[in-house]
């Protein structure tokens, strides 16, 4: 068998893809959607994925008696909550569900930034899984006597795969509860949201290496999913950490992705901690650190406002393209569902530098600049914290096809940028990690042998002011602070 099998598990979606284990070539692809959710409550069953996850995989035919491991790459921080039978006491609740805000603040207030950048590399924000389970054992305390495992999104579906309760480090540094920098939980951290702390470690999931299998297809599994019985079944991770391996980074590498959130993060050697909570000090997917920087609005940020002006995202992309060269001194800070970086969950939007002479075309771009201006906050971000930011962005996610964000990014960065040749990071980056399992070879090699990282260098355009524009996004996102 020579195809290996990874899954990206998103908030929006299941995509799947089936590539030569060799080659990397992509033989068959997968895909279906999961139910939609409206923040600041964003909640899904996890059957849904797992449901997402059959369908996605039929639609790879023939192939799928090829199919030698699998991997499942998911959306983090996600809440999973299962009692003794494997049933959800309550929908999982999803990284961008903001109602935990509150429950945060108090993690932080009660243990001190400091302590929790020290203990977990990160300080709790609403998306964090801690601050999740200190909003149910708040709001929902019966529920929580039901709970037998705790378990993370990509967690669940490799249960549902394989029946271990098991997880991997990377995703398990986003919940504010493991160490990434000395691969332990802390009860210390966990006690903070739940009482008994000891009680509750029983209740997570074994964490395992790299490339430490989580174990094989179960028959109920491979019936339902058209895949060969007890092939291996990689340990997966969370989705930022399977791109990263799916682009084949190295030290100093930037990652932006533009989906329904947005994120730049950067392989990294040594762990970071940031107290001011900016930096995320996430583990990586093979063995080394991701510090990352998320926003919640991304690309939905263009979706909404072309539909205000009568067009779709191509349309505004078109539009923004059409923008004279030079700063028009309108600016959009693109906090339509409130912000986790900066950390402002009941914030909403604001447009500065209206005038009779502003354009359609002036919009269009100022919206693309907001979504982009934010990241590369995070990016200055990273390299405060003392992250190597020396190398190239590789600009990915559903946002990487449209020309305007390709453009305005080279042109904000003042810098060549790239986008890569391949269509779905995470879900090569888990089929690389399932090819890892299934070879024993390592992930870097198998990035080189597939060839990750090409792909079309953006220049920057002359006259394009991206400092010039930066300043004025700071300026006013400021403002919103304040």
């Amino acid at each position: 068998m020579g195809l290996v099998v990874g899954v990206d598990s998103s908030t929006q979606s299941t995509k799947v893809e089936a590539r030569d284990r060799e080659t990397g070539v992509v033989v068959a692809r997968g895909s279906a959607a999961h139910p939609p959710t409206e923040p600041p409550v964003s909640e899904q069953d996890p059957t849904a994925w797992w449901d997402a996850l059959v369908s996605a995989v039929g639609q790879l035919g023939d192939d799928r008696s090829d199919v030698s491991a699998i991997a499942v790459a998911g959306q983090q921080h996600g809440l999973v909550l299962l009692d003794e039978r494997g049933e959800s006491v309550r929908p999982a609740k999803l990284w961008n569900d903001t109602t935990s805000a509150e429950a945060a603040a108090s993690l932080v207030d009660d243990l001190g930034a400091p302590a929790w950048a020290r203990g977990c590399g990160s300080v709790p924000l609403a998306a964090f899984t801690v601050s999740k389970l200190a909003w149910v054992a708040e709001h929902e305390p019966d529920l929580l006597k039901q709970v037998r495992r705790v378990m993370l999104p990509h967690d669940y579906l490799t249960w549902r795969l394989s029946g271990q309760h098991v997880t991997d480090r990377g995703d398990a540094s986003g919940t504010g509860w493991f160490d990434p920098s000395e691969d332990r939980y802390r009860p210390e951290l966990l006690g903070a949201a739940v009482d008994d702390a000891d009680a509750w470690l029983e209740r997570l999931p074994r964490v395992l290496g790299p490339a430490e299998p989580a174990g094989e297809l179960s028959a109920d599994a491979a019936g339902a999913l058209g895949l060969p019985v007890g092939i291996p079944v990689g340990p997966g991770t969370g989705d930022n950490m399977a791109a990263a391996l799916g682009l084949g980074l190295r030290t100093g590498d930037l990652a932006l992705s533009l989906g329904t959130s947005g994120t730049i993060y950067a392989v990294s050697p040594v762990p970071t901690a940031d107290p001011s909570g900016l930096v995320a000090g996430f583990a990586d997917a093979a063995g080394a650190f991701l510090p990352l920087v998320c926003t919640l609005n991304a690309t939905k940020v263009t979706d909404t406002v072309a539909a205000w002006m009568g067009t779709d995202a191509p349309g505004l992309s078109d539009l923004a393209l059409q923008a004279p060269p030079g700063f028009r001194d309108v600016v959009l800070v693109p906090y339509f569902d409130g912000e986790r970086t900066p950390n402002l969950p009941d914030a909403s939007g604001s447009m500065a530098g209206l005038r009779t002479t502003t354009t359609r075309e002036d919009l269009a771009r100022a919206a693309h600049d907001g979504v982009l201006c934010g990241l590369m906050a995070g990016l200055d971000a990273l390299g405060d914290a003392g992250v190597d930011i020396s190398g190239r962005v590789h600009l990915i996610g559903g946002g990487a096809r449209s020309g305007a964000y390709r453009q305005r990014c080279a042109d904000l960065r003042n810098a060549p940028i790239v986008v890569p040749d391949i269509d779905e990071a995470v879900a090569t980056g888990a089929a690389l990690q399932a090819a890892a399992v299934s070879t024993g070879v390592g992930s870097g090699q198998i990035a080189d042998r597939w060839d990750l990282g090409s792909g079309a260098v953006v220049e920057p355009a002359a006259g394009a002011e991206g400092p010039r524009v930066r300043n004025a996004y700071a300026e006013a996102a400021a403002r919103l602070i304040d």
